[in-house]
């Protein structure tokens, strides 16, 4: 027995203890949204090195599937302004996926002059949530993004759809299931590869993940073409993957340390972050291919450049017990 005030000693590392369920899938792909969700959300702008190096050590760490930048107007998110250098200084492998946001032809022509891989676009499930972010509606937003989608594919470049406040809106309350099948279905026939559903504001729960996906293969989109993004502001994203897992989605947005946030939807902080997801799809002995423990160096050593902790329980948990 220790001795009164002293901790016991340390017997074995903290690693998730894989237990299989064979309902679920063997394999995740963890799309790690950092580099461009994460830090588009910190106050001080990040340096192009930095970023780069970011990129880098999480591509070390096993990431194999991130969201780079946008190119997106410098007046409306000029923490992003250096997207075309950004690129441009990466030179990470060719058998990682790296996405860009194109929020219109413009940032498709940027993204496409500087050999981006795979880009994205960005839809709303509601209309005040497009009028306030996109400055459009929901139809305007669709239309807009179908030009994107056509010059991606006639370029030969892949696209992947963004669906934002699929289960709830901050202004106009709870989002039908079936509004947002519809939404991911004309994303879909419009020629988009997959599509993401924005859990914008973190009030999704399991029974409600369901119903959406459910709405969303019945609208004729592939539960493989799925993917999800949840936010933790009330403590279920990670409720809410096992959900989806369940329903047989196989690719999930994250962001190491737990860094971002909407910047438009009130009260909407906390990306899921990668740590605790990853942790939790080890536990359940799902593939990965990334380090838990070298994912939790990378995030502690991006809290050190931005100047404050990162929020993920896992890695403030790895690293305390590190040390």
């Amino acid at each position: 027995m220790s001795s009164a005030g002293t901790a016991p000693p340390q017997a074995w590392a903290p690693i998730p203890q894989p237990f299989r369920d064979p309902v679920l899938p063997d394999r995740v792909r963890v799309h790690e949204v950092g580099p461009r969700d994460g830090l588009q959300a910190e106050d001080a702008f990040v340096p192009t090195s930095m970023k780069a190096e970011f990129c880098r050590r999480l591509v070390a760490a096993g990431v194999s599937s991130l969201e780079v930048t946008s190119f997106v107007s410098p007046r409306w998110v000029p923490q992003l302004a250096d997207a075309e250098e950004l690129v441009r200084e990466l030179a990470l492998p060719g058998a990682v996926r790296q996405v860009v946001l194109t929020p219109n032809l413009r940032g498709l022509e940027r993204a496409l002059a500087v050999g981006a891989h795979e880009v994205a676009v960005f839809v709303s499930a509601t209309e005040t949530f497009a009028r306030r972010n996109l400055g459009s509606t929901v139809r305007g937003a669709m239309d807009a993004a179908r030009p994107v989608v056509s010059g991606a594919r006639s370029a030969g470049v892949p696209t992947r759809g963004y669906v934002s406040m699929c289960f709830g809106d901050p202004w106009e309350g709870p989002v039908e299931p079936a509004l947002v099948a519809g939404v991911a279905a004309e994303l879909m026939a419009a020629g988009c590869t997959s599509v993401s559903l924005g859990d914008t504001i973190g009030v999704a729960t399991p029974g409600h993940v369901r119903a959406v996906i459910d709405e969303i293969v019945r609208a004729g989109v592939p539960v493989d073409a799925i993917a999800c993004h949840f936010h933790d502001t009330y403590g279920q994203a990670l409720a809410n993957v096992h959900a989806a897992l369940i329903a047989g989605v196989t690719e999930f947005d994250s962001s190491a340390g737990g860094l971002g946030r909407c910047p438009y939807a009130k009260g909407a902080t906390g990306n899921l972050a990668t740590e605790d997801l990853v942790w939790m799809l080890h536990g359940l002995g799902i593939h990965t291919g990334i380090d838990l423990a070298a994912l939790c160096d990378v995030s502690h050593w991006m809290a050190g450049r931005i100047g404050h902790p990162v929020p993920s329980r896992v890695a403030t948990a790895l690293l305390a017990a590190r040390s």
